[in-house]
């Protein structure tokens, strides 16, 4: 078996489905027993997962792989909002060679860009399918096929280490007012070389992935969260909630009310 690979088989796959929550400080959740295989992305804050007992930390920027069987109990950051994103496919039976090969994976690794689109795609489409629609299986045993594509790639790839710094440093500081020049000093190199840095690795820009973190802190904060819309812009760095409604409208295709009105109207479906 190649090392970027699982040996699950599509038709191996029952459902799939993604979500998103933003978790209050000292917010909580478990226990629970683990059905899935999940991919559990993180953003803002931090988590800790007791499984069967053991803790795991992981920090924001980091997407962590938990396996099914296993007794979880989530605990999330004492001191500001965790926001977390996941993706779950539930596979009722895995082969013990493929058992054998997840276990031995990196039980967290760099969230990457890629993991991110395939989450967004999922969260986009199942308003409109169900978590047995063809597209969502593949998306899901995508995702899982990404991730030790990813565990090989982090020693192979490895990002300039201002890279990392800067995307770190965005996610921690997003919401206030910040420029070029502040993400640059967060990151230990000059503007131009940072610029230079992110169209290589990213192919974005330092600003542009700035403004795209504060969409989708609004968006979650749209979906679970009943705060006004000025409350929601002040939070994610924008300057007027007329500035966070056009850029979310660029970014989604929605407005802010209609991505209100269907997220409270799913969860009265649910």
């Amino acid at each position: 078996m190649a090392q970027s690979e699982l040996d699950i088989p599509f038709e191996a796959v029952r459902s799939a489905s993604a979500g998103s929550v933003v978790y209050p400080p000292g917010g909580r959740f478990g226990p629970r027993i683990q059905q899935d295989l999940q991919l559990v992305m993180l953003y803002t804050g931090e988590m800790t997962v007791a499984i069967d007992g053991r803790e795991l930390h992981v920090g924001p920027g980091h997407v962590a792989l938990l396996k099914p069987g296993h007794e979880e109990s989530f605990v999330f950051s004492k001191t500001e909002d965790t926001w977390h994103r996941w993706i779950a496919v539930h596979v009722p039976e895995l082969a013990s060679r493929t058992m054998e090969e997840i276990r031995r994976l990196p039980e967290f690794l760099p969230l990457t860009e890629e993991m991110n689109r395939l989450v967004d795609l999922m969260l986009n489409l199942q308003p409109q399918s169900p978590p047995d629609a063809p597209l969502l299986l593949s998306l899901g045993l995508a995702a899982l096929h990404l991730y030790p594509s990813v565990s090989s790639m982090a020693i192979q790839r490895e990002k300039h280490p201002a890279v990392y710094a800067a995307l770190a440093w965005i996610r921690g500081h997003f919401h206030e007012d910040v420029s070029l020049a502040d993400i640059a000093a967060g990151s230990g190199v000059s503007p131009e070389h940072l610029v230079r840095l992110f169209k290589r690795f990213e192919r974005t820009t330092p600003v542009s992935y700035l403004w795209r973190c504060r969409v989708e802190r609004a968006v979650e904060l749209l979906t679970n969260t009943g705060l006004s819309v000025s409350e929601i812009a002040h939070r994610c760095g924008f300057k007027t909630s007329h500035h966070l409604a056009r850029l979310i409208k660029r970014g989604t295709g929605r407005t802010a009310t209609e991505i209100r009105r269907w997220s409270w109207s799913g969860f009265r479906k649910s």
